[in-house]
């Protein structure tokens, strides 16, 4: 049994439902499946949904060029940059801020709607998307630090400056809470419908 904590793999023994194991490692209770992983994901994603609307309404940061600038959202900064030409820092919004957080939630919602459906198609390849979701997962933060960043070092040139403004807290909450879907998630679930459907 794997421990979903530090991931010690144990030998159980006893396969009664009242028999709780304990990993040897890290002393965490062992589960074959993680307990309420569909429902408790589901409750985060959709979380996540709801927050992401205040992430891009409210200005994120705000972008001051020669002592002139009004608070911007997500993609209103990206377009603003654009217009400043700034490429790379604009690119590095879009797809840090606006591609890596809706394909997280999009991803997470079809692996969910496919476990609801008891779907049979291409469990191996969900299992890599899931993968891959929970990989970008570790890197959702450098949308924060890169915020961090761009208001630490922009500041220190002439021509502008930025500044981090209120939806900046709930696109963080968004990240944050994605992360911890992708964690509650349990991808065996997947592999579960497929014997089902052997028996």
């Amino acid at each position: 049994m794997n421990c979903h904590t530090c991931h010690q793999l144990s030998r159980v023994r006893s396969h009664s439902p009242h028999f709780r194991p304990h990993c040897p490692r890290c002393g965490t209770t062992l589960h074959f499946r993680k307990p309420n992983s569909v429902s408790r994901t589901w409750a985060l994603t959709l979380t996540a949904f709801i927050l992401y609307i205040p992430a891009n309404v409210f200005p994120v940061m705000t972008v001051i060029s020669f002592g002139e600038g009004s608070p911007d959202t997500i993609l209103s900064g990206v377009i603003h940059l654009i217009e400043a030409e700034m490429w790379p820092i604009a690119l590095l919004v879009f797809f840090a801020s606006i591609v890596v957080p809706m394909a997280k939630l999009v991803i997470m919602t079809y692996l969910l709607l496919s476990l609801y459906f008891r779907s049979h198609w291409r469990p191996r390849q969900r299992t890599v998307l899931y993968r891959v979701t929970e990989a970008i997962g570790r890197w959702s933060m450098i949308d924060i630090f890169m915020i961090s960043i761009l208001v630490a070092l922009v500041q220190l040139q002439a021509i502008a400056t930025i500044e981090p403004g209120p939806g900046a807290i709930s696109f963080a909450a968004v990240v944050i809470i994605t992360m911890v879907a992708a964690m509650s998630f349990d991808p065996r679930l997947i592999w579960d419908v497929m014997e089902k459907r052997d028996e």
